[in-house]
């Protein structure tokens, strides 16, 4: 890659020292901007608008699920908790059956 002499590297690093002056120099303005409460204070309701809005939208979503009869995600959420509980109690079972079949005595 070294071309010229060198040039190529040297135009690189000169290159990549201007990018980290700036990259500094952004980062440090744009840590204080975004401290600022004139940019917290419309950043934070605007989130909480978008929250509140997806919210909405979600239970819009659940109730037309629930008329179409379908189940809905919480419905899923606690059909598969259910699920879950039932598979740990069957492993649970079924390591109790090895437990007792090992210190079972032996029949031939």
């Amino acid at each position: 890659m070294v071309a010229n002499g060198g040039t190529t590297m040297i135009g690189w690093d000169a290159w990549k020292k201007g990018f980290d002056t700036w990259e500094n120099t952004t980062a440090k303005y744009l840590e204080q901007l975004l401290k600022s409460p004139l940019v917290l204070g419309p950043a934070g309701a605007l989130l909480g608008a978008v929250l509140k809005s997806r919210a909405a939208g979600d239970r819009a979503v659940a109730s037309w699920w629930a008329s179409v009869g379908l189940p809905t995600r919480r419905d899923q959420e606690r059909t598969l908790h259910a699920l879950n509980q039932l598979q740990s109690r069957l492993m649970d079972l079924e390591e109790q059956l090895a437990t007792m079949r090992r210190s079972a005595p032996q029949q031939d």
